[in-house]
């Protein structure tokens, strides 16, 4: 739901007192509906934002159907809350903001999209190709672009193969420290550190500290991350946000879902 009183950019990069959460939501894994209802009770347990993408070839039509669903649930949610006083209803006005895969995978009815360069990617189109693809369709959607470096560190998964990344070990604080450098000089005011989806392990949290004494970089962390106590591990390393997909994809059912968000929201703001 765009925001009236700011930028997603600015929103993102707000100071907080604590590390904020977001849901990530893979269109490729469930349908438009089931995506927005788990949407819903990601924002009821606490998710700050939330991110719409992951997999690298769904299809845009999908991407859009998923994004539009949400949109419009949340909508509803919202209008429901501004006629019930004991109600939130800026709860309800979070951003939706793509995760893409590449420039097949995008849709208007996003606020923003991760406009992201694949740092340590060892070819081109994951360095700027996909970008110069996707860039005229934002233009034209209306889409706000937050300028992303992306780092994929060790183990790195299914993004670390597709994107043939030079994968960042936990023993390398040099390199993310130079690579956190290089992303504020580019000019992105966002780095996110991504151990894949379905990472065995977190990024290590040296990597997390090291990429945070760079100033002026709103940092986000995912991958791997599964339980509230890595969630805090990733918050008190120094990260921004945290972002959580594959328990969301894993709940057996939206209670299930609804416990397990809850429980790492709670223990970010503890």
């Amino acid at each position: 739901m765009r925001r009236a009183d700011s930028t997603t950019l600015q929103y993102v990069t707000s100071s907080s007192p604590t590390t904020r959460h977001i849901t990530l939501i893979d269109p490729a894994k469930q349908d438009p509906n089931t995506a927005a209802n788990r949407a819903m009770v990601a924002v009821e347990c606490g998710s700050s934002m939330i991110f719409v993408g992951g997999s690298t070839d769904t299809p845009d039509e999908i991407v859009h159907a998923t994004c539009k669903a949400i949109q419009e649930a949340f909508e509803l949610r919202a209008f429901a809350s501004s006629q019930d006083p004991d109600s939130e209803e800026e709860q309800w006005h979070i951003p939706v903001v793509l995760f893409p895969g590449g420039a097949h995978a995008l849709s208007p009815a996003a606020d923003a999209i991760t406009f992201m360069m694949l740092m340590n990617s060892t070819i081109r189109r994951f360095l700027v190709g996909e970008q110069i693809r996707g860039a005229p369709y934002l233009e034209k959607f209306g889409v706000e672009a937050l300028p992303t470096g992306y780092l994929v560190c060790a183990p790195g998964g299914r993004v670390g193969e597709v994107g043939q990344a030079e994968l960042i070990q936990p023993d390398q604080t040099e390199h993310v420290y130079s690579y956190a450098l290089a992303a504020k000089m580019f000019g992105f005011k966002i780095l996110y550190l991504e151990a894949g989806s379905g990472a065995e392990r977190q990024v290590h949290p040296r990597l997390i500290e090291t990429a945070r004494s760079v100033d002026n970089l709103t940092l986000l962390v995912g991958g791997g991350i599964r339980t509230p106590e890595q969630a805090v591990l990733a918050a008190k390393a120094g990260a921004d946000w945290v972002v959580t997909g594959t328990l969301t994809e894993d709940a057996a059912d939206l209670e299930e879902l609804r416990t397990r968000i809850s429980g790492i929201v709670t223990a970010l703001e503890s």
